[in-house]
């Protein structure tokens, strides 16, 4: 984590209530969503907030906006870097554009071809290196070193945290103005922003909040399990984006003691939660972004909870992948009825 980020590593539930009124007019005013078929399937209500319809596909926007204009603000950096497995790039290069900032993203050499050729649309430079976030790092600190740009962090940067825990925020905000109260909230885990974002958003409320991680890349889940962050050798996983080695410092200390548990699952669990989606509510998800909602259906099961809200963290999936994906769980999905159903909007 660099000197800046720890001058300033601290996060509260008012920073993310600060960014939640903040982006109010800024980014799109995703909708929640219902479905009767998944809440039969579930077996308790289920609450989607659909962050796969936000501006750049994903939650990673809210973000990625708050800490880049903050940037912009002072002034001090001609342009941002930002490593990530894709979506937090393509939102802080679409962020840096927003404010005539240039922007450099750093990205496994395996990242998805739609999400590189996105972020060089939103006209940053791309650098591939390597297939670990530490090698992707190393290239960071050469990068910053030579431009003397800022580094946004995808996981350890407070403002980032504050974004992406807006999407709770606005999410518990939309399920009270119906009257009803959230007995958990489900966010899917890669580096702890947004799950650790959530856990402030919902501070000083009963609703227990979950992480869900890919099996084998359960860095949170062993990190809780030790006291101290541990990093895991990723394993393969539909979730591209769930794949970090190490949860991230800043996320983890929030998490440590809010956090309600942690949920696994698996590329059967990923792969159908995809097909329930784009069936029952006409959503396409990724798979990264399908892990929430499949989390959901594993807690539902314990049957500890009747009202489950899901931030649906991103959208921009790979053609041929959800092609394979309908072909394998589409057809076997549970409850699928004749062609499913439109999504209702709460």
């Amino acid at each position: 984590m660099s000197n800046e980020v720890l001058a300033h590593a601290d996060v509260r539930r008012d920073d993310v209530t600060a960014a939640a009124v903040w982006l109010r007019d800024r980014v799109v005013d995703t909708p929640l969503v219902r479905s009767a078929t998944l809440d039969r399937i579930a077996g308790a209500r289920l609450w989607l907030k659909a962050e796969n319809l936000q501006i750049g596909g994903s939650y990673k926007f809210r973000g990625a906006l708050r800490a880049v204009s903050q940037i912009a603000q002072r002034g001090e950096h001609r342009g941002v870097i930002a490593q990530s497995t894709g979506n937090h790039a393509l939102a802080v290069a679409m962020a840096a554009e927003w404010y005539g900032l240039t922007a450099t993203a750093v990205l496994p050499i395996d990242a998805p071809a739609a999400k590189v050729a996105s972020i060089k649309d939103s006209g940053a430079r791309v650098e591939l290196a390597g297939t670990t976030v530490w090698r992707r790092l190393e290239v960071v600190d050469r990068l910053q070193a030579a431009s003397g740009d800022a580094v946004l962090d995808a996981y350890d940067h407070p403002s980032v945290i504050a974004g992406q825990g807006s999407a709770t925020w606005d999410l518990v905000e939309a399920v009270d103005r119906r009257g009803t109260s959230l007995d958990a909230v489900v966010v899917p885990v890669g580096g702890g922003g947004g799950v650790a974002g959530a856990c402030l958003a919902l501070e000083g409320r009963e609703t227990a909040v979950y992480g869900v991680e890919p099996v084998g890349c359960d860095s949170l889940a062993r990190s809780l399990d030790a006291g101290r962050r541990i990093a895991v050798p990723p394993a393969p996983t539909l979730a591209d984006g769930l794949r970090p080695s190490l949860v991230g410092r800043l996320p983890f200390e929030i998490l440590r003691t809010r956090v309600a548990g942690v949920v696994p699952v698996d590329d059967d669990d990923i792969g159908l939660a995809v097909c329930l989606a784009l069936f029952h509510t006409k959503l396409l998800l990724e798979p990264s972004g399908a892990a929430g909602l499949a989390g959901a259906l594993r807690l539902a099961a314990s049957g500890s909870y009747t009202d489950i809200g899901v931030v649906l963290t991103g959208g921009n999936a790979e053609a041929g992948l959800i092609a394979r994906l309908v072909a394998e769980y589409g057809a076997t999905r549970a409850g699928s009825g004749g062609g499913g159903e439109k999504g209702r909007r709460a």
